[in-house]
């Protein structure tokens, strides 16, 4: 089967190119065309036309001139009808031979794939679809490979993925996403910008990797002889800048973690981080309510998220509920009170809950609560009162030194946005860090290390601070309703 096939492309391949050296020989054209004006895109057509008849069009005449990949041909001898496809969608031209004499030629000529111009006027079908009249075509580009199956579209989800050009051009329904995927990032950046943020970048390239517990990718500087590291969070850079006294910043930017892949997780990713002066938790978030808010209503007016079988409300108040209380009303286990780590991993036994030799009680709450809780938020819900052990970089609750003050929002089942009231002590600071360096000893190999700049920069005083980070990626696959980060990435890393 996979010879014939290779042999069929082959043939389609030399078929084509013949096409493209009479293009040159016959008529004189160049193959792959010039600069091009047009004054319409398909959409404007549409927008023109849909709703008049074929009587009030043939009165109220607008002429048109557009470009795009021509999808569909219909017709032989004096007459071709074809779809072609442009940036905003999908409109039928209408030649006919009478009309263009040799111009005619070349949509007679045109293969699927090929992009033409068409200069036209815009009528009605007897069968009352919109459709240009074309009184003059221009060659643009020829196709030298054959699209996908024009009848089911690219469905093979690995070519979808590595050839992501097919996938646009074969599925409309792809191609909305990564649209909405720019308005929905726009949404976020026009709502931090009117609440007083200054977008900024920090480096991709770090000596150290920190601000997460992940594991970083290393690479080699040549000129200075170092390791270096692609970065794992924007979190400790954006902080040295509320130390500079910028007070609101945020970036929206790519992380990288040489970590496994799932339909959540890609090596390469987008977070939005925010960090805001004189802000705690409750600052925060409201901020981060108004951000998936932003975000969805570029997509929906009305507030309300379709994801798989769900819908989800945003315009409603999002439930805060506490980490341990969450845990407690699953499995009775109530981890407020007084415990050491013996007790812990004996409630993690008896509730088969796998735990590491170095973890200690917080990690073991971390694990009950991924286990028995997170996949049961559906509503948009704040989850706070976090483990001092999984939050390094959080300050620590007043009375209350084994917690934090730290939150994260589900939706859905998933986590979409991590948040602190920022740990600004140094010297509280340094101590975190010795304790995930002895992490790191014991075979945590995503524990933090020390970084020493950063713990210089907070001995000159940071403000206290409200910080913030979304994964952009998950967001964008909640409210287009996709099952994949793959689907919402242009480019998903893949193996070779």
């Amino acid at each position: 089967m996979t010879e014939k096939v290779d042999a069929e492309l082959n043939d389609q391949l030399r078929v084509r190119r013949q096409k493209l050296q009479a293009l040159k020989d016959d008529l004189g054209i160049d193959p792959f065309g010039h600069r091009f004006d047009r004054d319409s895109y398909a959409k404007d057509v549409h927008a023109f036309g849909d709703d008049k008849s074929k009587e009030a069009l043939e009165k109220d005449t607008k002429h048109v001139v557009i470009a795009g990949r021509m999808l569909a041909k219909r017709g032989a001898g004096k007459i071709i009808f074809a779809d072609i496809r442009d940036v905003s969608g999908t409109v039928q031209v209408y030649a006919r031979r009478d009309d263009l004499a040799d111009n005619y030629t070349l949509i007679r000529r045109a293969d699927l794939g090929d992009i033409l111009g068409f200069a036209g006027t815009i009528m009605k079908t007897d069968a009352g679809e919109t459709t240009i009249l074309v009184d003059k075509i221009t060659w643009l580009s020829k196709a030298l490979r054959p699209l996908p199956d024009k009848f089911h579209g690219l469905t093979d989800i690995d070519t979808r993925y590595r050839k992501r050009y097919l996938d646009l051009i074969a599925n409309p329904a792809s191609f909305d996403v990564f649209v909405m995927r720019s308005k929905i990032i726009k949404a976020i950046r026009n709502y931090m910008d009117s609440i007083g943020f200054l977008e900024v970048e920090t480096p991709i390239l770090q000596n150290s990797a920190g601000g997460a517990a992940a594991r970083p990718f290393i690479t080699h500087h040549n000129a200075l002889d170092i390791d270096m590291y692609l970065r794992i969070a924007t979190e400790l850079y954006l902080k040295r800048l509320i130390v500079g006294g910028m007070e609101r910043v945020y970036e929206i930017g790519r992380i990288f973690r040489n970590e496994g892949m799932d339909t959540r997780h890609n090596p390469e990713f987008t977070t939005l981080e925010s960090y805001a002066a004189y802000w705690d938790l409750s600052d925060v978030m409201v901020e981060t309510e108004n951000i998936i808010r932003a975000a969805a209503k570029s997509v929906n007016e009305n507030g309300l998220i379709e994801y798989g079988d769900q819908q989800i409300d945003i315009t409603k108040a999002f439930a805060k509920k506490s980490m341990t209380e969450l845990i407690k009303e699953k499995t009775g286990i109530d981890f407020d009170q007084p415990m050491d780590l013996e007790t812990a991993r004996r409630y993690a036994d008896e509730n088969k809950v796998k735990y590491e030799l170095f973890w200690g009680v917080g990690h073991i709450i971390s694990e009950f609560f991924d286990i028995f809780v997170e996949k049961t938020l559906i509503e948009p819900t704040f989850v706070y009162h976090f483990p001092l052990e999984v939050s390094p970089l959080a300050k620590k609750e007043d009375g209350n030194p084994n917690f934090v003050q730290r939150f994260e929002l589900y939706i859905a089942g998933g986590e979409y946005a991590n948040a602190f009231t920022e740990l600004n002590d140094p010297i509280d600071q340094r101590q975190r860090f010795e304790a995930q360096a002895a992490e790191r000893e014991n075979g945590n190999d995503e524990a933090e290390s020390i970084d020493e700049d950063y713990i210089e920069a907070l001995e000159h005083g940071m403000a206290p601070t409200g910080g913030l980070g979304i994964g952009i990626d998950r967001l964008i696959m909640l409210l287009t309703d996709q099952p994949s980060i793959r689907d919402v990435l242009l480019f998903p890393t893949m193996r070779n």
